[in-house]
């Protein structure tokens, strides 16, 4: 796998390896959550993860914490060692990209 346009080309656990490992972790978020829309960023061993999925409405931030664990297949805490995620519905992040958009947030 290709490092995204401009960046660092250089491999052995370096810059690189990153991209691979966090396309790798969105890939599976995205297979494991059907219909769901990921973002994902990291250092390599640390991550954050958003995900926006219909399969969240009607959970608890427990409950879609859990379902992002199981997309993710016993990773988190070997391959992931810190995950962060911010979970939403659809309905939820429409209603926070508009209060971003809104002028009053700043």
């Amino acid at each position: 796998m290709n490092a995204p346009p401009g960046a660092p080309e250089w491999d052995a656990g370096g810059i690189r390896g990153i991209f691979v490992q966090i396309e790798d972790i969105k890939k599976q978020l995205e297979a494991g959550i059907p219909d769901s829309q990921v973002e994902v960023d990291g250092d390599g061993t640390h991550f954050s993860a958003l995900v926006v999925s219909a399969a969240f409405v009607g959970k608890n931030k427990v409950q879609r914490h859990q379902v992002v664990y199981q997309a993710l297949g016993g990773k988190v805490g070997t391959d992931i060692h810190a995950l962060s995620i911010q979970t939403c519905t659809p309905e939820e992040w429409e209603k926070k990209k508009s209060l971003r958009a809104s002028p009053s947030f700043s």
